[in-house]
């Protein structure tokens, strides 16, 4: 597949990584709108190809006091609205073999979370909406074994699947990028990188997963200088009170210049 098969996806010809942005999950209409205004204007002026990404719900929580959702439906809905008010792409997460008829009723790329990639029924269930499936490569798994994943998707009869790397685990409580493992996912399907999720750090005693906010931007240079098709990164304009993944997100303030630095490494990386 090429960018030109995602419905609604600008600056495709502008030679650059396409970036999945927005916030963990739909918390509500006005904060969804709000991010993806801001984050649509600066990728206008960078010429990156936008994805707004949101989780219509959130299945993985660690207690189950965590916050999941403000209803399936109604995140959906805003999903569509944030697609149909700036014309772009949307991608939310699905849990279950239902969420994908459901969710594919309001979005255009269906992404499967890192637990769940190995679930076959599900895969195929995304992969037979004919929506893009986004395959995020679990902890656990090689890179050489996300091409079965892919071939599970194609077997579906979809040929348009993309490969998220979003770290893997190192010990209990941290996660490490294996930045060899990009060349061997880019056989398989254009491949992304998740910076945002890959500097978490899960299984905190207080069942609140933390994160390394801080290296966010040495992640994400490294992940274009080795050629990624795309960047994957949680934004929020208050992280500190996002109800989910806050630890890790970006502030909403710190994108423009990431991206615009970005942006010159990828030209100085196509130059060579």
């Amino acid at each position: 597949m090429t960018l030109n098969d995602v419905p609604k996806l600008k600056h495709t010809n502008a030679n650059n990584f396409f970036l999945l942005c927005g916030p963990c999950a739909i918390e509500g209409e006005e904060m969804a709108l709000r991010i993806a205004e801001k984050v649509l204007k600066i990728t206008d002026n960078l010429k990156i190809p936008y994805v707004f990404k949101g989780s219509f719900k959130k299945a993985n929580r660690s207690r189950i006091d965590s916050f999941t959702g403000i209803g399936d439906e109604k995140a959906l809905k805003i999903l569509r609205k944030v697609s149909e008010t700036f014309d772009i792409p949307t991608v939310t997460d699905i849990h279950e073999i239902s969420d994908a008829k459901m969710a594919a009723e309001y979005v255009d790329v269906l992404q499967i979370p890192a637990f769940l990639v190995r679930q076959t029924d599900l895969v195929v269930a995304a992969a037979e909406t004919g929506k893009i499936v986004n395959l995020k490569k679990g902890q656990f798994m090689s890179p050489e074994a996300m091409k079965h994943a892919v071939q599970k998707v194609k077997d579906a009869g979809n040929d348009k699947a993309w490969i998220t790397d979003r770290g893997t685990m190192f010990g209990y409580q941290d996660m490490i990028v294996d930045f060899r493992g990009i060349p061997t996912m880019r056989q398989y399907a254009p491949t992304i990188l998740d910076v945002t999720h890959s500097l978490q750090q899960p299984n905190q005693t207080i069942g609140v997963t933390g994160g390394r906010p801080d290296m966010i931007e040495t992640i994400a240079r490294a992940g274009v200088v080795n050629n990624v098709d795309g960047l994957f990164i949680e934004t929020h304009f208050d992280p500190a009170n996002a109800k989910s993944d806050g630890a890790n997100m970006l502030h909403l303030d710190n994108l423009e210049k990431l991206l615009t630095n970005l942006v010159a490494i990828r030209k100085t990386v196509n130059s060579l």
